[in-house]
């Protein structure tokens, strides 16, 4: 008789026919042998043999199958490239004019509305990739136009008292020896560098584009 701590208290034998199932499911099954043969598929060109001989890379194939990430990356043979050499002299040509580049840079310093006629002029011929022929160009219209400026505002004082007339007469004075050296230090290929007009010079060479000759 079945005890009350007994956990399937109608069949004693349950707990066998449980651990019986599990016992055949677990089993590992055994298939019948239907006598077939392994099929073998026919070699492939990629897996046929063959008798071409091993091709051995140079180095330069090597370098270009090698891994960069393998640590030890090698570079291919370097081949310097031109430079452009920092140093021009000043007597070489500018383009579309033909003078010496310390000549084109030293006439918009000229004096006497000589200079002022010469950098407009320039402003128009000379090719953007002049840098330096512009800017010089550029500045010494500035620097003209600001000399008119004053000598102008002094003119008009001068006719009222005698000293503003002095003053005028010394300031074309010291404006005249001012552009002569200007003009020497450019053609020496000097920098020549006027910060009042800065502004004047670099809207001059903005704003007026080679238009006559391109």
């Amino acid at each position: 008789m079945p005890s009350k701590y007994d956990t399937n208290p109608l069949d004693s034998e349950y707990p066998d026919k449980i651990k019986a199932e599990a016992e055949a499911r677990s089993a590992t099954a055994i298939l019948e042998h239907s006598g077939s043969n392994t099929q073998h598929f026919p070699p492939t060109a990629h897996t046929a043999p063959t008798e071409e001989r091993t091709r051995r890379f140079d180095q330069a194939d090597q370098l270009g199958y090698q891994s960069p990430y393998s640590g030890q990356y090698i570079p291919g043979p370097y081949t310097p490239g031109g430079f452009v050499p920092l140093y021009q002299p000043i007597d070489r040509k500018v383009e579309k004019i033909g003078l010496g580049e310390n000549i084109v840079t030293a006439i918009p310093y000229i004096p006497w509305f000589i200079g002022l006629v010469a950098g407009i002029l320039l402003l128009f011929f000379l090719p953007q990739s002049e840098t330096k022929a512009r800017f010089h160009a550029a500045q010494g219209v500035a620097a003209h136009l600001g000399i008119l400026v004053i000598s102008t505002f002094l003119s008009v004082i001068g006719n009222v008292t005698g000293v503003a007339r002095a003053g005028n007469l010394a300031f074309q004075v010291a404006a005249t020896i001012t552009l002569l050296v200007f003009a020497w230090k450019a053609w020496k290929g000097r920098p020549v560098h006027i910060a009042p007009i800065e502004g004047l010079t670099n809207w001059l060479e903005e704003k007026i584009h080679p238009k006559v000759i391109q």
